[in-house]
């Protein structure tokens, strides 16, 4: 996965913080897109070692709304998925 610097994008926390995150990458679960976000600090640190954020992606028109994920039960199956497709990409340097 491969991240655009030219993607950045602004978020809101609850404290009416203003966070920036580099767009890492989209999926889609179960016919759901989420976005894969790292925090801009993150996205300049070569080890990979940052912390990804997800997000469900909500179109409203032509613009995407970015929402926090509150059900557990979404969060894990998305986190799984993520994680199958590291687990490929190892697979694949291994060959």
């Amino acid at each position: 996965m491969e991240y655009d610097d030219n993607q950045l994008i602004e978020t809101v926390d609850q404290d009416g913080n203003v966070i920036t995150f580099v767009l890492y990458d989209i999926v889609e679960v179960d016919g759901q897109e989420y976005a894969l976000l790292l925090p801009s600090e993150d996205a300049d640190d070569e080890s990979d070692e940052g912390e990804l954020v997800i997000m469900r992606l909500s179109k409203d028109g032509e613009d995407y709304i970015f929402e926090t994920i509150d059900d557990d039960d979404e969060f894990n199956k998305v986190a799984a998925y993520i994680e199958s497709l590291d687990d490929e990409e190892d697979d694949d340097e291994d060959e």
